[in-house]
């Protein structure tokens, strides 16, 4: 029973300092904080795994925000000193994932379950939903600023604004998809645009989170060998999730989230104007609603695929 109360009340502590930490380091403003601590507090409450996993999402995203802070200000039209989040940007990022933990615990309580679908299909799955949650957070993040900094030119990741027709075959549709995207480069800051450097990026950001989950389970959950084993299987499926989830932001990014490069400002900007040409996309989804529904569809796919494998 004093269990119970020892870990949210370990939670409220740790939840505290990093808020403050992170406010006066400008990872985040007033209302990110107050946002930050309320979520924190909530993962480190139910469990220490997700609790984890949220704080490698957190400080790998804060410090990659500031590594070439010079070179971004250059093309970054909404670029803030430190990346200052607010309330709604913690929230997209993780508001998902904490229905999700208070789902497992609702199911499980206080107890932290392994990934094993002979005990719990709807458990495995949920906590499955957290993981693709972070991974395709984190993957977006390293993806997107290791990515600009890439000496390579970004290409976008689809040719739709050029109104390409891909006739004939599957294959040949296939290679003319690729021939296209090659020879298709784009500014850096477009959404959509794609680096290899930032692919391979999204890919080992997921893996990170996964490799958490794993290293903290090991300390906090009691599995039978077997199945205790099998949770290593975490890694390349959070891998898999970070990869899946930055492609599938890209896409959104490049269809349907407007880019456009302002002649006063020089920039690419995400908004139409009279000084704006367009690169692509249409006027639908800012960059909070891309992000929460690629945050969706990657928890959705990693929920079915722990389903499956665990």
């Amino acid at each position: 029973m004093e269990s119970v109360f020892i870990q949210p009340s370990v939670a409220v502590l740790i939840s505290f300092v990093i808020a403050i930490k992170a406010y006066r380091r400008k990872s985040l403003d007033v209302t990110g904080a107050v946002a930050g601590f309320i979520v924190m507090t909530l993962h480190f409450a139910i469990s220490y795994r997700f609790g984890a996993i949220l704080l490698v999402f957190f400080f790998t995203s804060s410090k990659l925000t500031k590594v070439g802070e010079d070179k971004k200000r250059r093309f970054d039209a909404e670029f803030k000193e430190g990346g200052q989040r607010n309330w709604i940007q913690v929230l997209s990022n993780s508001g998902i994932a904490s229905v999700l933990v208070l789902a497992v615990w609702r199911l499980a309580g206080w107890e932290d379950k392994c990934l094993d679908g002979k005990e719990s299909v709807v458990i495995t799955s949920l906590i499955g939903g957290i993981i693709g949650q972070y991974s395709c957070c984190n993957g977006d993040t390293w993806s997107s600023e290791l990515g600009v900094l890439s000496d390579a030119q970004p290409r976008l990741i689809t040719t739709f604004k050029e109104g390409v027709m891909y006739a004939g075959h599957p294959y040949v549709k296939l290679l003319s998809l690729l021939r296209h995207l090659v020879n298709d480069p784009v500014r850096r800051g477009t959404n959509g645009g794609v680096t290899l450097a930032g692919l391979l990026a999204a890919a080992a950001a997921g893996g990170v989170i996964g490799l958490a989950f794993v290293l903290i389970g090991f300390f906090t959950t009691k599995c039978v060998f077997d199945v205790a084993l099998k949770q290593l299987l975490v890694i390349p499926v959070a891998a898999l999730a970070g990869l899946c989830g930055s492609l599938i932001d890209s896409l959104l990014g490049a269809t349907l989230q407007f880019s456009g490069f302002c002649t006063v400002r020089n920039k690419v900007v995400g908004k139409p104007g009279p000084t704006v040409r367009k690169i692509s996309g249409l006027d639908i989804l800012d960059n909070n609603a891309v992000n929460l529904v690629s945050i969706l569809l990657t928890a959705l796919l990693s929920s079915v695929g722990c389903a499956y494998i665990f």
